[in-house]
């Protein structure tokens, strides 16, 4: 029987919309994705262990999934695995995530457009629209639910892609990995924002590079500007999965850590950490709000739960999973049975699970 889905944007006026999370990194911990390439060969060479990210997702909660093509360009293809195209991926990646998006009935396909290197090799406007229209071509033929730029570094660069998104007719999200001190040509938080909405995105936002904290500080910024510019715009976020306040007052945000991008394990955020990021950013106006990199499916489930009274609905997992340890007054540990409030789990400070390490790295 056919579903007729509600629009992304039709969502975003009734309620928040959960993103998915990573793709690429948690491929790679899995042993399916090269670090530093981050090129996502692995829809070819191991479909089924991207099918089961994206089965995860839906089960923890998200409203959308993204089709798993991240950096698929064939200049970075051409780095590593030089056996597929960037062309045979996207048509992969586009076919699965439509195929598993079904298996959770109401969930929306997003297709993404990463940077081009024709950008940044400064080859011109031209070269590299087209780049983006090799990709943008596929979520065409496959008819995806809207589409996302993401990981965007210049705000030039997303403009063009914006330009190009245009011609799939599709809603357009737009995310930037900066933080405060704004894009890599040194335009202001305010003017990308501006720049992003001026150039038809619907919703615009933030992604990766930069922690949940110094995100919501760059959000409200863009909000503001958006908003004292009469510019009505949904506002997204996706944060990266681990905390990095260090980087706050940098460009390239998480690159400046000498633990990328192999150790950031100790970094990772605590389920109950995403609750209260959920919570706050929702309060502040972002309605679409989802994951980067390192963000695994039980971050998803915490938005997903947090935000189940403004979504009327929880997400699937709860039956086995509900939030702030329901079932532990059941465990086999005494010492555990008592731990299933809200307060207990929201006011406990974890330790970092490494004896001896330091609070804090230098770098």
């Amino acid at each position: 029987m056919a579903f007729n889905k509600i629009s992304l944007l039709e969502r975003l006026k009734t309620g928040p919309v959960v993103g998915d999370g990573s793709m690429v990194v948690l491929l790679e911990k899995r042993g399916y994705c090269t670090p530093g390439i981050w090129t996502p060969e692995a829809v070819m060479l191991y479909p089924e262990a991207v099918r089961e990210i994206l089965r995860e997702y839906i089960h923890a909660g998200a409203d959308v999934i993204t089709t798993p093509c991240f950096y698929s360009s064939d200049a970075r293809l051409r780095r590593g695995n030089k056996t597929f195209t960037a062309a045979d991926i996207n048509e992969a990646a586009c076919k699965m995530a439509k195929e598993v998006a079904k298996e959770g009935r109401d969930v929306l396909v997003c297709g993404g457009l990463s940077p081009v290197e024709a950008y940044t090799d400064g080859k011109g406007e031209a070269a590299v629209k087209e780049e983006f229209e090799e990709q943008l071509k596929i979520f065409i033929k496959h008819d995806v639910d809207f589409v996302l730029a993401e990981f965007f570094a210049h705000v030039e660069e997303i403009e063009m892609c914006i330009d190009v998104m245009k011609k799939a007719g599709k809603p357009i999200a737009a995310s930037m990995r900066i933080g405060p001190m704004g894009d890599f040509n040194g335009i202001s938080v305010e003017d990308c924002a501006l720049r992003m909405a001026k150039a038809g995105a619907d919703v615009v936002g933030t992604n990766c590079m930069f922690d949940i904290n110094t995100q919501l500080k760059t959000l409200r910024r863009m909000k503001d500007a958006l908003e004292k510019a009469g510019l009505n715009r949904e506002i997204m976020c996706q944060p990266p999965g681990y905390l990095c306040p260090e980087v706050e007052n940098t460009l390239y945000g998480q690159p400046h850590l000498p633990e990328g991008p192999l150790l950031f394990e100790p970094r990772l955020m605590t389920r109950f950490e995403v609750h209260e990021f959920a919570r706050a950013a929702f309060e502040q106006g972002i309605k679409y709000i989802g994951g980067c990199c390192a963000t695994e499916p039980h971050h998803i489930r915490a938005i997903a739960q947090e935000l189940a009274p403004e979504r009327m609905k929880d997400p699937p997992s709860n039956d086995m999973c509900p939030p702030y340890g329901v079932f532990l007054p059941q465990s086999d540990f005494l010492l555990h049975r008592n731990r299933n409030t809200k307060e207990y789990w929201r006011n406990l400070q974890p330790g970092s699970g490494r004896p001896y390490n330091s609070p804090l790295l230098k770098f």
